[in-house]
């Protein structure tokens, strides 16, 4: 797949020593960036997560270096320590690195921890944005993130506990407070304890029948979609065996899929 010429003589030459976090998108490797497959084919080596997927990971270079750095919640996983001195030890090899990730670098996915850990290292580096799947996400399950009708804001959240916190994910948030904006709420890292985070944000005066969509594997050929109610989405979604990576949507956004599903081409109209 050859980036056409005009286009690539205005991409940045990757230059050796430095490191790029790129952002791979949400699965569907139609949605990765030209600025990031520029850096695939002139990288070195590539730091991957496991979030990216097989398809993207292809259009790697033979003679690149693979290293996997993948996180996954629940799981044995690298530490992000050891995956920041990695990157380090790379770049003062001479190395161009690629720190690929899944969905955007700076979205929940820890990019920033990693610049500020590289440039107190002394390394430079250039951030390549990718679509995040919450935005992704949704726009693949014909949930629109805002609408006039519908909400002037949107709260992006991780639904998974801080680093270092004890007991249920709803610990870390303030969930009255993000109940009282009326504004959807879109959860990343929420599977395992959406029945916390439900509980609390009904008890913060949520409607036990708010609208709450999830949206598994996102935007590739195993996207499953759940429409449910607050009350219900964690059983529901235990009963259908829906699993990360998955987005969680709540609100009022969610309802507009019954209308617009049917017409939607693709992974948008699945169920």
């Amino acid at each position: 797949m050859p980036i056409p010429d005009a286009i690539a003589a205005q991409l940045p030459e990757f230059v050796p020593g430095t490191v790029w976090l790129v952002g791979a998108g949400p699965g569907d490797p139609g949605l990765f960036t030209l600025a990031g497959l520029h850096a695939m084919r002139s990288a070195d080596v590539i730091v991957y997560d496991a979030l990216v997927g097989d398809a993207i990971m292809g259009l790697a270079p033979e003679t690149s270096e693979l290293d996997y750095a993948g996180k996954r919640g629940g799981r044995p996983s690298h530490s992000q320590k050891d995956i920041t001195e990695r990157l380090i030890a790379h770049a003062r090899a001479g190395k161009r690195v690629l720190r690929l990730k899944g969905g955007d670098p700076f979205v929940f996915g820890r990019g920033g921890e990693e610049v500020l850990a590289l440039a107190a290292a002394g390394i430079r580096f250039r951030v390549v944005p990718g679509i995040t799947s919450g935005l992704g996400g949704l726009a693949a399950a014909a949930i629109p993130a805002t609408t006039r009708d519908t909400n002037h804001a949107v709260i992006l959240m991780t639904g998974h506990p801080a680093a270092g916190t004890e007991g249920p994910a709803a610990s870390h948030a303030d969930w009255a407070a993000f109940a009282a904006t009326g504004a959807p709420l879109v959860l990343y890292m929420a599977m395992t304890h959406l029945d916390a985070i439900a509980a609390q944000l009904m008890a913060a005066g949520m409607g036990a029948n708010t609208p709450v969509g999830i949206v598994a594997d996102a935007t590739t050929p195993r996207q499953r979609v759940l429409v449910t109610q607050l009350d219900r989405a964690a059983r529901e979604a235990a009963a259908q065996g829906l699993k990360a990576p998955a987005i969680v949507a709540i609100g009022s956004i969610v309802g507009l899929r019954e209308r617009l599903a049917a017409f939607a081409l693709g992974p948008e109209g699945a169920s």
